[in-house]
């Protein structure tokens, strides 16, 4: 009888393997929904565009933006971290949402690393901090001396709270040894909005962003977040550079699947992608906004995203920053 049962549960499993990869052989026969964790109009909004629209291309079916904003992103991680493990819910996560948020939230509602499998990475950006035009400064230096003199006074948007433009003010902020205020919006394009208008004074958010404007001089760039100079601005000093030493701050974007999502389909997930990120039409279109684009294996990605929990747990406590 136990010999019996044991071949049993063995066909069983086989019979189920080979459907899997029937199904899996299949894949995808129907549109598949991308998660962005930010409002259209933003910087991640824009680089999941032009991705889906060449990853579309190459999977044959229609990528579908779903954007889902607010606190930090959190609440688009968890819808996808629920959703059914089948390849056709893909989640745009940030190194806000996967690396940032688990040192902000208390009670996050999904895990950054059992809750999900990485397809690859694809976009690396740093940020710029650019300020609006009533802001009388034109370097680092003068901006840290008008926060010194106004304390609590001069104000800092980002694109949530516990995003990266958060975490990039609330470093400044420690490394400057000055006290401004933040005022957290949900993304980048209605925060761009107050800093035209001179309602809010700076924010440290994407070239991709601004970069008419900053053509325009609407607004100026006085410094960017990564350790090295961008191509686009090259006249523009890096923070660190600057005078704050061991400022660094650069974001990174990638493809993630509900955890349990087949190996399979993992597979051509990852494979499509890096079909879709070395299209040279893109790639010039991300080198031009300041954008540099990357491509990897599942395992590089988790990897990345194990050794940033660490680095940004540590950040956030040495700053303070908090989500209340």
């Amino acid at each position: 009888m136990s010999l019996r049962k044991t071949q049993l549960k063995r066909a069983l499993g086989a019979g189920l393997l080979a459907l899997s990869s029937l199904a899996s052989a299949a894949f995808p026969d129907k549109p598949i929904r991308l998660v962005v964790p930010f409002p259209a109009g933003g910087a991640a909004d824009v680089m999941a565009r032009g991705m889906a629209l060449r990853l579309g291309t190459e999977l044959g079916q229609q990528i579908v933006i779903e954007n889902r904003g607010g606190a930090g992103g959190a609440p688009a991680a968890e819808a996808v971290a629920k959703s059914a493990p089948d390849g056709y819910t893909l989640f745009f996560a940030t190194m806000g949402t996967q690396a940032i948020n688990p040192a902000l939230y208390p009670k996050l509602r999904y895990d950054p690393l059992t809750d999900f499998v990485p397809i690859s990475l694809t976009h690396i950006t740093p940020r710029v901090l650019v300020v609006g035009p009533t802001v009388d400064a034109r370097n680092i230096g003068e901006v840290i001396a008008l926060a010194k003199a106004r304390p609590g006074r001069l104000t800092y948007g980002s694109a949530g709270n516990g995003s990266s433009s958060h975490l990039s003010g609330a470093l400044f902020e420690m490394l400057a040894g000055v006290d401004m205020v933040h005022v957290p919006y949900k993304g980048s394009a209605p925060l761009m909005v107050d800093v035209l208008a001179g309602r809010i004074d700076m924010t440290f958010d994407s070239y991709t962003v601004y970069q008419e404007h900053l053509a325009a001089g609407k607004v100026r760039p006085l410094g960017v977040t990564s350790k090295a100079r961008m191509g686009v601005i090259p006249n523009v000093p890096t923070i660190a550079e600057s005078g704050l030493k061991g400022y660094d701050v650069s974001n990174w974007l990638g493809v993630l699947a509900p955890a349990g999502t087949p190996k399979d389909v993992v597979a051509i997930l990852n494979a499509a992608v890096g079909r879709a990120m070395a299209t040279p039409a893109l790639r010039q279109q991300l080198v031009a906004l300041g954008i540099e684009p990357a491509f990897g294996t599942p395992e590089e990605f988790g990897a990345l995203i194990r050794a940033e929990l660490p680095k940004w747990a540590e950040i956030v406590k040495k700053s303070g920053a908090t989500v209340e």
